[in-house]
């Protein structure tokens, strides 16, 4: 993933900041002005957009169940203990190969 710094910012983004925040992979991605920023070694970089052409372009949001993006969240889990999309469960004992968190 490329390391493009994010614009300045007025404010430190977290939950009330009033941007959307999304689970994304291994990190939150807080979506400001129509793109996803994400904290970085204590500044904010752009994260991942997304190629498939049928989302918003942004891999945090990807629903796409088509799209081939490696860093979108359109994965569901499978772990048997939830019927979430991968970017969102927390299940502890998830065996999902597509989670993020599984161990």
């Amino acid at each position: 993933m490329s390391h493009a710094l994010a614009e300045a910012h007025h404010h430190t983004h977290g939950p009330e900041c009033g941007h959307r925040a999304v689970i994304h992979l291994d990190h939150v991605d807080y979506i400001h002005d129509g793109h996803p920023h994400r904290e970085h070694e204590g500044h904010y970089d752009e994260c991942a957009v997304c190629a498939c052409g049928s989302c918003e372009g942004i891999c945090a949001l990807c629903t796409d169940a088509s799209c081939t993006c490696a860093t979108c969240n359109h994965s569901t889990c499978s772990c048997g203990s939830c019927a979430d999309s991968c970017a969102t469960c927390s299940c502890a004992d998830c065996t999902c190969a597509t989670c993020s968190h599984a161990a």
